[in-house]
């Protein structure tokens, strides 16, 4: 069996300490200065064979430069194993490039490319990465309700029903999902997704869930155009870690799943239902 090594290069990512992985003091991997020693204890097993180094950074990195310093770490690593005589034919760079969850926010894939691609130049190395937030990312909006409008002080919240357990990633890691109503007045409509839109007529308010906790909320001191009970707000950017992080948290069965193509839709998932919160509950 062919295999690779996951290495922590011990450079900051510059992302939330929740999805930081690359670190020298974080859970995954095996840092460099041990990393040697791995190879040299189990580099030259007749049957895992470890022809690869992996890394992974961690996630929603809107800069190059990590990747830079991690990646000439690691191949100057690569260049010192293969003087030990281990024979390395792959790097895996693993993935968290980030994805638009605001208009521009992320760098474009030819500006990691032109950084990354001249390191590898020359290098006699099979490169693999991992791309998937930024391809799935925005690929999948999540539908949701208002239930009602509150005031609270000098507080506006919009309760929705959705909630943190359909989309924990605001909660976990501060993460913005640009939020607008699905259908608005021509005076509303916006091009790009920011983290503050800046229209005449627009309120600031918290849109959260009906779960009972302080912390069940999908946005903060978000401008939206107003909304009433029955209207319905898509939350973008869910196609990455939305419904594969969502749970059945505050027994609240999980959304339905909808393909949609052009003008035509299809219900790939069902929605849940209490029979299926207790189905695997034993009398």
């Amino acid at each position: 069996m062919r295999a690779a090594l996951r290495v922590n290069p011990d450079v900051d990512p510059q992302t939330h300490r929740h999805i930081t992985t690359g670190k020298k003091e974080t859970k995954f991997g095996v840092d460099l200065e041990r990393a040697g020693a791995v190879f040299e204890k189990y580099g030259r097993d007749e049957y895992v064979k470890l022809i690869g180094v992996h890394l992974h950074l961690g996630s929603e990195i809107n800069a190059v430069g990590p990747y830079v310093q991690a990646i000439t770490k690691t191949l100057d690593f690569i260049e010192t194993l293969r003087g030990g005589g281990f024979a390395v034919e792959v790097i895996d760079i693993g993935g968290g490039f980030g994805a638009d969850y605001t208009f521009g926010q992320a760098p474009a894939a030819a500006e990691y490319a032109g950084a990354i691609i001249p390191l590898l130049r020359g290098r006699n190395l099979k490169l693999i990465l991992e791309p998937g937030r930024t391809i799935s990312a925005n690929a999948g909006i999540l539908l949701t309700r208002v239930l009602y409008v509150k005031k609270g002080g000098e507080k506006t919240f919009i309760v929705v029903d959705a909630a943190m357990n359909d989309l924990i990633r605001p909660v976990l890691y501060d993460a913005f999902h640009f939020i607008w109503p699905a259908a608005v007045e021509d005076k509303f409509v916006v091009e790009n997704r920011q983290e503050s839109v800046e229209v005449e007529g627009v309120q600031l308010a918290d849109i959260v869930g009906p779960i009972c906790e302080s912390a069940d909320f999908l946005a903060r001191d978000r401008r939206l155009p107003p909304v009433r009970r029955g209207d319905l707000l898509a939350v973008f950017s869910a196609g990455a870690y939305g419904f594969a992080m969502s749970s059945q948290y505050n027994s609240r069965p999980r959304v339905a799943e909808v393909l949609v193509e052009g003008d035509q839709f299809k219900i790939i998932r069902r929605r849940e239902t209490y029979d299926d919160l207790i189905a695997h509950e034993i009398e």
